[in-house]
C-alpha cells in the first residue's frame, strides 16, 4: 500500500465528513477544532450517519473503527508544513477568529496545497479565474485580508454537496448527512498537487463499508475535475434556495424557497449559471436546474446561512453579496439576487446592533 497521507482539516463539524471517508483509506487526519469538540473527538472519535440508497435508516461509521487515524487539536498546537494537504472546511468569517487567523498565516507560509469545502470560494482561488478581478470582491468577505498570503497556485475548490448537520440532541461529535451527494473538486495548477486529489478520488472510490451482513458501497464521494469552473456550480443552487430561505419576518425550508414559485427559483438559477457561463464555465461544468430542483425536495430545513441570520450571528458567508458583485463586472444586474442581497444585509445589521 502506498504511504498514507497526513491531512490536516480546518473545521470539525462538516469536515468530519471528509475526514471519515479518508479513514476508510488509512490516512492520518488531524481536525482543528474548539477545546471541546477536540477533547471529544479524541476520547470517543468521530459518527457520521449518512442514508444509502436501497437501505433502511441511517448507516452509522464509528471512525474508531476505521483504518486511519484520527485526532483533534486547537490551532495554536499545528504545525501545517507537517502536512501534505490542508483542507478548509470552516464557515468563511470564522477564518479571522483569534488563533485561527495565525494559523492561516502558518498554512499559507507552509507552501502546503489548500483544498476548500466552504461554500464560499476563498478569495485566492478568485485569482485563478482568467478575467475576474478578486479585489473588486473584497468587500464580499468578512476580512478579505485572511486570504492575502495564499498563492492561487496552492490553492483549489471542492464544492461541498452534500448536506449535513449536526443533530441538536446530539455530542458535537455527531454529523448527519441529509443529503448523500458528492463532493467536487477542480485540479490544482500543479500535476504533482492535482495527483494527490486524484489518489484520495480513488481511495474513496475503493471504500466498501461492512454492515456485518455484507459489503456495501457508501455515497459521498470525491470528484476531481480539469475544470476550474466546476465548483461554481454550487452558486445557482446557493442563490435560488440557500439565501431565499431569507425572508424579511423569518426563514422558510430551502424546499419551499425553490418550490414556492418554481418558476422564479428557475429563473434566478439559470441567471447564475449564465454568470457562470460568462466566466469561463461550460454548460456541462454546471447542474441543470431539473435536478436541484429535485434534490431540493429533500431538504426540508432553512439553510446554515438562514439559520446563523436568525440565530443572532453577526458575520455569515455572503455568497449572495460575491455573486452580485461579479455579476457587476459583467455589466449583470438580477432583481431577485439584489432583494435577496439587501435583505440579509439589513438582519446582518439588526444583529450587530443588537450585540453591541
Amino acid at each position: 500500500m502506498s504511504t498514507p497521507y497526513k491531512i490536516l482539516i480546518l473545521g470539525a463539524s462538516y469536515g468530519s465528513l471528509l475526514a471519515t471517508k479518508l479513514l476508510f483509506a488509512g490516512h492520518s487526519l488531524k481536525l482543528v477544532c474548539l477545546p471541546a469538540e477536540a477533547e471529544l473527538i479524541n476520547k470517543e472519535g468521530a459518527r457520521v450517519r449518512l442514508p444509502v440508497k436501497g437501505r433502511e435508516g441511517l448507516v452509522e461509521i464509528d471512525t474508531r473503527k476505521l483504518p486511519g487515524k484520527l485526532s483533534a487539536d486547537g490551532p495554536g498546537a499545528v504545525k501545517p508544513a507537517e502536512y501534505d494537504l490542508v483542507a478548509l472546511a470552516m464557515m468563511e468569517p470564522q477564518y479571522r477568529s483569534a488563533g485561527v487567523r495565525e494559523l492561516m498565516d502558518a498554512v499559507a507560509r507552509s507552501k502546503v496545497p489548500c483544498m476548500s469545502i466552504m461554500n464560499m470560494p476563498p478569495l485566492t482561488y478568485l485569482k485563478r479565474i482568467p478575467g475576474l478581478n478578486a479585489d473588486a470582491c473584497r468587500g464580499a468577505y468578512t476580512d478579505p485580508t485572511v486570504w492575502d498570503a495564499f498563492d492561487p497556485r496552492l490553492m483549489t475548490l471542492c464544492s461541498p454537496d452534500p448536506q449535513a448537520f449536526r443533530p441538536p440532541d446530539e455530542k458535537v461529535n455527531v454529523l448527519q448527512v441529509r443529503l448523500a451527494t458528492n463532493f467536487k473538486a477542480a485540479r490544482f495548477e500543479s500535476d504533482a498537487h492535482t495527483a494527490i486529489l486524484r489518489r484520495l478520488e480513488a481511495d474513496i472510490e475503493a471504500i466498501r463499508f461492512d454492515t456485518g451482513s455484507g459489503k456495501i458501497e457508501l455515497p459521498v464521494k470525491l470528484k476531481v475535475h480539469d475544470s476550474i469552473f466546476v465548483p461554481l456550480a454550487k452558486w445557482p443552487m446557493l442563490i435560488a434556495g440557500n439565501y431565499r430561505c431569507v425572508q424579511k419576518e423569518g426563514m422558510r425550508s430551502i424546499k419551499e424557497a425553490v418550490h414556492g414559485d418554481i418558476e422564479a427559483s428557475r429563473a434566478v438559477y439559470n441567471w447564475v449559471a449564465k454568470l457562470c457561463v460568462s466566466l469561463g464555465a461550460s454548460e456541462k461544468d454546471l447542474v441543470p436546474f431539473e435536478k436541484y430542483a429535485n434534490a431540493a425536495l429533500s431538504l426540508g430545513s432553512p439553510s446554515s446561512a438562514a439559520r446563523a441570520l436568525f440565530g443572532g450571528a453577526p458575520n455569515i458567508e455572503r455568497v449572495d453579496r460575491l455573486v452580485q458583485a461579479i455579476a457587476a463586472q459583467k455589466g449583470m444586474r438580477s432583481d431577485v439576487v439584489n432583494e435577496t442581497v439587501a435583505l440579509v444585509d439589513a438582519r446582518l445589521e439588526a444583529n450587530r446592533k443588537k450585540a453591541a
